[in-house]
């Protein structure tokens, strides 16, 4: 299960969030995105997990816990980072 976590400290690193994660089991992958040009975390990450059952209990364990001044929020992530289409409420004439 491929878990989303937000509100992450700048300060936060790859290792400090799978030293968090590893406690409830096996992970795959870690991945904190940063910035393209400054290298700069953007407060956000993934986490891939093999077992569903190990995912549920981490997200379940984790989130809206205090960490590095913030509460981080943890859930299961949006399936292939497709975007809710959004209406402004007004049509656009060209």
């Amino acid at each position: 299960m491929n878990i989303y976590i937000g509100n992450l400290s700048y300060n936060v690193t790859e290792d400090n969030l799978k030293a968090m994660f590893e406690t409830f089991g096996e992970i795959e992958s870690v991945k904190v995105i940063t910035d393209r040009f400054t290298g700069r975390s953007k407060g956000f990450g993934f986490i891939e997990m093999p077992s569903n059952s190990e995912a549920d209990q981490a997200i379940k364990a984790l989130n809206g816990k205090f960490v590095e001044g913030r509460n981080i929020k943890v859930n299961q992530a949006n399936p292939g980072g497709k975007k809710s289409k959004r209406s402004s409420g007004r049509r656009r004439n060209y």
